[in-house]
């Protein structure tokens, strides 16, 4: 039985550590093997548990494991033969080896690699369901878009480059005196590469989610809105929203009545907003839920006896249609016109961009023989219309 996976995002402060450890918290008391992994820089599930966690899965009940992954490990194990290249070069060209340590660390790169963790326990066995405490919004996204992005360069630059370099070592390395990456350097970013590429093909299966978690502001609201639209567009699939910290409108006061009064207008748009989806509430607690029972109590009451950890419904944001005259292919973009998606093709890619944020699709061998006969925004999904090219010597 594949484990089931589910992610955790949504703008920092809204609670997403405190609900996804709650959601770890319910799974292992229905005997489910859980484990809670955060890949956040900030790690705060070991607050939420009230019990010291490490960098190894720490079980804090029956069935409930936590870890922290220790990112600047991971980055060690996955980055030292690049980064060793990297502080080579930068050494012949006199850069002072301290600056050239931070030159070689890659922003964002112990969170991307913290993800390589996820694909260990995955591929393990040893449990049934994993939740997953991730970066702040922005961070998940760029996280989840780099696998693909990589798989691009390795396709098309790496080949060339390598073999470009195999050729001229020998000269540059004379004339400049720079040391050339050697075949463990190639080998590692290959590894890398084929390792988040699993990352990717893991998250975007079927058995694996995104849950956005959120509160009831205009402000977070927005952000929650741009998160469908950009996970949507790199094929992951959001299964519901937690809509957190709600005031409860009995017995309040004034200051707090005028709350109740703004939170029910947003709460309004999330409906709206993510009509089709699971959208589950929380209220505004007395104090902060820390321990395992605290938590599971506060999973039971958002749930609400559905099942959260049921397999993701439906088809997923990508997929391709037939019809007689070739193919249609599908890619939900919540929220976004016509106006707002570029569309480009590129022999066999499909180039869209949405906003900051572009997608370089690799077209299906049936696809890529095929010509675009127009596009069109609608209901949510960008739909590609291909047909059969014209014969020779006739007239498209």
């Amino acid at each position: 039985m594949a484990v089931r996976i589910v992610l955790f995002t949504g703008k920092g402060g809204v609670g997403k550590s405190t609900v996804a450890a709650g959601t770890a918290a319910l799974s292992a008391a229905a005997g489910r093997r859980t484990l809670v992994l955060s890949t956040d820089a900030a790690h705060s599930l070991g607050d939420a548990f009230g019990s010291p966690v490490g960098s190894e899965p720490t079980e804090v009940a029956p069935c409930l494991f936590v870890q922290q992954v220790d990112a600047q490990l991971r980055f060690e194990q996955s980055w030292a033969e690049i980064q060793g290249y990297l502080l080579s070069v930068l050494d012949v060209a006199g850069v002072d080896p301290v600056a050239a340590e931070e030159l070689t660390v890659i922003p964002g790169a112990e969170e991307v690699l913290a993800l390589l963790e996820l694909r260990l326990h995955a591929l393990s066995e040893e449990w049934d369901v994993i939740v997953v405490d991730c970066a702040p919004t922005a961070e998940t996204l760029r996280l989840l878009a780099l696998p693909e992005a990589l798989g691009w360069y390795m396709q098309r630059v790496f080949p060339t480059q390598q073999r470009v370099m195999k050729a001229l070592r020998p000269v540059l390395s004379r004339a400049a005196g720079v040391p050339m990456p050697g075949g463990t350097v190639f080998d590692a970013i290959e590894r890398l590469h084929a390792e988040l590429d699993e990352v990717r093909v893991l998250l975007s299966g079927p058995d694996a989610s995104v849950r956005i978690v959120m509160t009831p502001e205009t402000v977070v609201l927005a952000e929650a809105r741009r998160s469908y639209t950009s996970l949507s567009l790199f094929g992951y699939r959001v299964d519901g929203v937690v809509a957190n910290r709600i005031f409860p409108s009995e017995n309040a006061d004034d200051w707090r009545a005028r709350w109740v009064l703004a939170q029910d207008a947003v709460l309004a748009e999330v409906d709206q907003s993510f009509a089709g989806l699971p959208i589950w509430r929380s209220e505004y607690r007395a104090e902060e839920p820390v321990g395992v029972e605290s938590l599971r109590r506060l999973a039971t009451e958002v749930y609400d006896g559905s099942d959260p950890l049921a397999p993701p419904v439906g088809h997923g944001p990508f997929r391709i249609t037939r019809t007689t005259e070739g193919a249609v292919l599908h890619l939900a973009l919540p929220f976004v016109s016509r106006a707002e998606v570029g569309l480009a093709r590129n022999g066999d890619e499909l180039v869209v961009t949405v906003g900051s944020y572009r997608r370089l699709l690799t077209l299906p061998t049936g696809l890529a023989r095929l010509r675009v006969a127009g596009a069109r925004v609608e209901d949510g999904e960008l739909r590609v219309r291909f047909r059969e090219p014209a014969p020779a010597g006739q007239e498209e």
